[in-house]
């Protein structure tokens, strides 16, 4: 018996129940492939269009903050942000994100417009935590602020350590994160080290806190921790891209199989990054250099740090590579 599923179909198009059937081909779906694609300014021109129709759709103002911050567009992250808020004060999500905005302003602003923007990105950061104590990036967020801010905009680690006490008991491989991120925060790197480890024996779920982890140990020189980090993280998701960055980062730090490591960086940048957490191709230019002064190679060292400052004028890694080259 031949059956004929076109008339349910068809109801099914007409009912709110069915709306999961249709979700895929929404502009906030489609606008949310080309963001994890890497490909903001795409995501921003279909986000503008939808924005103007339906003035109430937050997560249509949410993602257009996130594609602002990547292209670098504060003014236009926090505009944003602040409409998603106004449309919904209640949703955590909103005002981490709107947190982020101001931070990222902060960063950029003059000493005295900084300070408001910093409480102010304190202030969300706060509000999104109380809203829903399981969204663990407001969490974290809060917490470094409150490591790294001065008292002065209502920082200070003594205010982390409820925070950080309050996620250990959620989800103990958070809680030694955002232990580790604070003592890292603080220069005390032994400390540091001891809790990243717990989060990673704890199975810290989300992956890219695992490869901030990475970032960190590469930033302090420990190969074999790089690599350590790399297996848990590949035990996640195989596939993901930063496990062969982070891996070439591992060879050239620890001295060992550099060819290889120049293979998989250039390997990396011709593939491009394709997420928003993915390192930048500035870094994988800058990490070449380094491999190229192991061999020895001090022009081609010299050429990708050139590359790198092409992307990025204000990379101190790269500045600081051709200040070790010299006039050589």
């Amino acid at each position: 018996m031949q059956l004929d599923f076109k008339p349910l179909l068809l109801l099914c198009s007409a009912l709110p129940a069915c709306a999961w059937a249709q979700s895929q081909s929404t502009p906030v779906a489609e606008a949310e492939k080309y963001y994890q694609a890497g490909e903001c300014s795409k995501a921003v021109d279909l986000l503008k269009s939808t924005a103007g129709k339906d003035v109430s759709n937050g997560d249509v103002e949410l993602l257009l903050t996130k594609c602002y911050l990547q292209l670098k567009q504060t003014d236009a992250a926090v505009s944003s942000g602040e409409k998603a808020v106004a449309i919904n004060p209640k949703n955590s999500e909103y005002h981490r994100w709107l947190g982020e905005a101001y931070g990222e302003k902060a960063d950029h602003a003059s000493m005295f417009s900084a300070y408001g923007l910093a409480r102010k990105t304190q202030k969300e950061f706060d509000t999104a935590v109380q809203l829903d104590e399981h969204n663990f990036d407001a969490a974290q967020d809060l917490v470094e602020y409150d490591c790294t801010a001065p008292s002065v905009v209502n920082g200070g680690e003594e205010k982390a350590q409820p925070i950080i006490q309050k996620l250990m008991t959620l989800d103990i491989a958070e809680g030694h994160y955002a232990a580790g991120n604070c003592k890292a925060v603080k220069k005390d790197y032994a400390a540091a080290d001891s809790e990243f480890t717990k989060a990673l024996e704890n199975k810290l779920k989300s992956l890219d806190r695992v490869y901030d982890i990475a970032d960190y140990f590469a930033q302090r020189g420990q190969g074999e921790k790089v690599l350590n980090v790399v297996e848990v993280a590949q035990a996640q998701a195989p596939q993901d891209p930063r496990a062969n960055f982070y891996r070439a980062v591992a060879f050239i730090l620890k001295k060992e199989k550099v060819a290889d490591a120049e293979k998989l960086l250039k390997q990396y940048l011709q593939d491009a990054p394709k997420h928003p957490g993915d390192p930048p191709p500035v870094n994988a230019h800058y990490w070449l250099g380094r491999g190229c002064e192991a061999e020895k190679n001090m022009s081609a060292a010299r050429a990708e740090y050139e590359a790198a400052l092409k992307l990025d004028a204000k990379y101190k890694p790269a500045q600081e590579g051709l200040k070790r080259l010299g006039n050589s």
